[in-house]
């Protein structure tokens, strides 16, 4: 691994992409300060260039070179979830690029804890700015193998890390010096948010745009029907004998039911999360014309995975990563 990792490090410094994993999704990085490399993401993603990036820092300490006030609600988030799936957007420094921040004032700012993504930022010594590592509004990669799917010869490395261990996108909080706004949904939950820093808002209408906020993200391209728990079978039923049916579950095919495909998901948040990116690229590739999923539970520890099947869901294609 120290072999590839000072390929990585060559490669970002010559302002080329590398793929690599943290513990959420694999990210597809460059140097966060080189314009022509934060560029070559775009291309390579074919991403519209006023969507923000993560820029992923391998301490806390590096957060003053990127932004130019620190509110203590996020030095306490920083505290307490970093290294972890948090994002924190917050005033950017001067020098950060536009292409890094959309063209706002804010900038989002990560510390990832996978112990590759680590000592890739470790030896690198600087930002590297890195969204998910897949085409513009498709299923995120939790593996190296859907890195190579998704992008192919686009990119010239990718870090092989094993399964990502969350498996969704990280928590997105923005803070200033007056509140605390969450703007997407992750693996920290909004009562973990606000047991350290107190009340925390809904993202309202003048918020920064972040990474996953458009109504369509997260997409196969088998179109996906969220349906209730307990109708499926009813579904099926009335789908045609031309229409070939895939199910996405929290329990295992019923014998009676005769699908193209049936994925038994894990009863609880977490192991539904670790493994429901993987779910949807199997059963998009099963050759369905349409993937039935049955919606999750409403607590607070679903929020996430609703977010992100409800916006797989979207046909309006306005894909964000």
């Amino acid at each position: 691994m120290e072999r590839t990792i000072d390929e990585a490090v060559r490669r970002l410094e010559a302002g080329e992409l590398v793929a690599f994993p943290t513990e959420t999704v694999y990210g597809l990085g460059a140097d966060a300060s080189n314009r022509a490399a934060v560029a070559r993401i775009f291309l390579a993603k074919g991403r519209p260039a006023d969507h923000p990036l993560i820029v992923h820092l391998g301490s806390a300490g590096q957060v003053g070179d990127w932004a130019r006030e620190v509110p203590m609600s996020a030095r306490r988030l920083a505290d307490e979830f970093w290294p972890g799936p948090l994002t924190l957007v917050l005033p950017r420094a001067g020098g950060v690029l536009d292409e890094v921040t959309g063209g706002q004032d804010t900038v989002a700012l990560r510390v990832p804890s996978h112990p590759v993504a680590r000592e890739l930022l470790r030896h690198f010594g600087r930002g590297i700015a890195a969204p998910s590592a897949n085409r513009f509004g498709r299923i995120s990669p939790t593996r190296a193998a859907h890195v190579r799917d998704e992008l192919g010869d686009r990119i010239g490395l990718v870090i092989d890390g094993g399964e990502c261990e969350v498996g969704l996108e990280s928590t997105i909080v923005a803070c200033d010096a007056n509140r605390v706004t969450l703007l997407r949904p992750g693996k920290i939950t909004l009562a973990e948010l606000e047991r350290i820093v107190g009340r925390v808002d809904a993202a309202g209408t003048a918020v920064p745009r972040v990474p996953g906020s458009l109504r369509s993200h997260y997409a196969p391209t088998t179109p996906i029907e969220l349906v209730e728990v307990g109708t499926v079978e009813r579904r099926c039923a009335e789908g045609s004998a031309t229409e070939g049916l895939a199910v996405l579950a929290r329990r295992p095919r019923p014998d009676r039911i005769h699908v193209l495909a049936w994925r038994e998901m894990p009863a609880d948040p977490d192991g539904f999360g670790h493994e429901l990116y993987a779910a949807l690229r199997s059963l998009d590739a099963s050759g369905a014309a349409r993937i039935l999923v049955e919606r999750v539970p409403s607590g607070e520890a679903w929020a996430a995975i609703r977010d992100r099947l409800e916006r797989a869901a979207s046909r309006d294609i306005q894909d964000d990563t």
